[in-house]
């Protein structure tokens, strides 16, 4: 292992795991958004990191320096708001509507009519003597259906 001097810069530096990611960030495919856009979060991110002056990135993004501020703050406020503690889990559903709510008790309703009817049948056929002469019972199942 390669010992330094100490007190030196890169005692200091020296990190372990992944490279920390700055701008470079913005070009990774995880990312969505348009090109421009990527650009602009780029420069302001290299903007803070003191890479750039704010008239430099100005020149390179082609707007005033009024309109950079702009986008910075802008950004800030965005990321500041996603930040802020929210509940945890997933956010509830809305609740149904009034109308959803019926039809769907409505619907239950009709599902439950059908299967009795498809029971009364299949009695019908099994036990034709029970609702009364076979060919009454016959002539019932054709008028049902």
């Amino acid at each position: 292992m390669l010992r330094l001097p100490s007190g030196s810069f890169m005692e200091e530096t020296i990190m372990r795991g992944r490279y920390p990611s700055g701008p470079e960030y913005v070009d990774v495919q995880h990312l969505h958004g348009s090109a421009q856009a990527k650009e602009r979060l780029r420069v302001i991110l290299e903007t803070m990191m003191g890479q750039w002056r704010v008239s430099e990135a100005c020149e390179r993004l082609g707007i005033s320096e009024q309109r950079f501020r702009q986008l910075r703050a802008e950004l800030f406020q965005a990321a500041l708001e996603r930040l802020e503690a929210r509940p945890a889990g997933r956010p509830r559903r809305a609740e149904e509507s009034k109308e959803t709510a019926a039809l769907c008790q409505q619907l239950a309703a009709m599902q439950r009519e059908l299967h009795v009817a498809q029971v009364r049948e299949e009695i019908a056929l099994a036990l034709p003597r029970a609702a009364g002469s076979p060919a009454a019972a016959e002539s019932a199942l054709q008028k049902k259906r």
